[in-house]
This record gives structure tokens, C-alpha cells and sequence, in this order.
């Protein structure tokens, strides 16, 4: 960011300092301009052709510019990889809990990496952990979807649920209600 001579156009369309349009002005009489008011001119786009200046206090230009790049850094929400994990012998209600913290994390807006991990004897039975991860997997779907499917990694068995619905899930879930009334409806009849 270029100010007062450290400027090098010709010619520069000048900003003054209530925010209203000047013109295309010789560098010169910008400059002249700017000191007449006591403040500085400030080059704000570059890459236009004439350059966009701006009369104003440089110093506060800055801290104002600065604010802002904190406001935006603010509002952004970094993205984090939680990880859950369990073996092939966990209980129901140890797994229902870690579906809640999976919940909490993902409602967050955090990414969830699942991991199974097997020992020893638990690898001549993978399909108790396939079946524990699948059901974790279904339990988090209206929430979440599923970024990489489940699979083997040595002795681990590993998928990742994202933030975000299924529309599909969604529509389909939504019918089912209406199906099972009419249904009872029919029964009773």
C-alpha cells in the first residue's frame, strides 16, 4: 500500500475524505489536496487504471483496515477432525455415548474420524466391528454424511462423517410417517 510520494502514476482518481467522488487528478494537485486538509493520500487500488486514492489519515486507515481483517478472521469457522473411537467389544450404552459426543462435535461443525481398532484374536471376526461401525454410522445420519466409508487399515477399521444432510435420507424419512398412518388406517378398518 503505496502513500503520499511513495506513489508513481500520473494520473490518480481521487476519493476525498467524506467518501465523495473528486475525479481523475494530476498527482501533483491530489497531493496538494491532502496536505490543504492535514491528511494523507492513500493509494487503494492499485491495479485499476488511474489508480483509486483516497484523502485520508493514514494511521487510521490502517487500524481500521486491520479491524476488519479481525472481524473477518472471527466469522470464519476452522474445520476440526475429531476422533471417536471403540473396539468390537464395546457395550451398547458405552457406544451410545460416544454417538452423543460423535453428535456434539459434528452439530459443531467438526468432522468426525471413527476408528475401530481390533487386538489380538478380534481379527478373525471383523464383521462385529463392521456392524458396530455401520450402526454408529447409521445412527448420525440425519446430521451427518459419510465423507469416506469404512475401511481397513491394519488393525483398524476407519470412516469419517462430515457436517452436512442427505437430502434423500431426508425426503424418505419424512414419507415413512405418512405410509405407517395410513396403514394403521387400513388395519383398523
Amino acid at each position: 500500500m503505496k502513500v503520499n510520494r511513495e506513489i508513481r502514476a500520473p494520473k490518480v482518481r481521487v476519493i476525498g475524505s467524506n467518501g465523495e467522488q473528486i475525479g481523475v487528478l494530476a498527482l501533483h494537485e491530489a497531493l496538494s489536496m491532502a496536505d490543504a486538509e492535514g491528511l494523507d493520500l492513500v493509494e487503494i487500488s492499485s491495479g485499476s487504471v488511474p489508480p483509486v486514492c483516497k484523502i485520508t489519515n493514514f494511521g487510521k486507515f490502517r487500524y481500521d483496515q486491520t479491524k476488519r481483517e479481525k472481524e473477518g478472521k472471527k466469522a470464519q469457522h476452522q474445520v476440526k477432525v475429531k476422533e471417536i473411537k471403540f473396539k468390537p467389544n464395546t457395550d451398547d450404552h458405552d457406544l451410545e455415548t460416544k454417538i452423543n459426543h460423535a453428535r456434539d462435535f459434528i452439530v459443531k461443525g467438526n468432522k468426525v474420524k471413527v476408528t475401530c481398532t481390533f487386538r489380538g484374536r478380534e481379527m478373525a471376526h471383523p464383521e462385529i466391528g463392521e456392524r458396530l461401525m455401520q450402526r454408529f454410522c447409521n445412527a448420525l445420519e440425519d446430521i451427518a454424511q459419510l465423507e469416506s466409508p469404512a475401511k481397513m487399515m491394519g488393525k483398524m477399521l476407519l470412516a469419517v462423517l462430515a457436517p452436512g444432510t442427505k437430502k434423500k435420507k431426508e425426503t424418505s424419512t419424512k414419507e415413512t410417517p405418512a405410509k405407517e398412518t395410513v396403514a394403521k388406517g387400513l388395519g383398523e378398518k
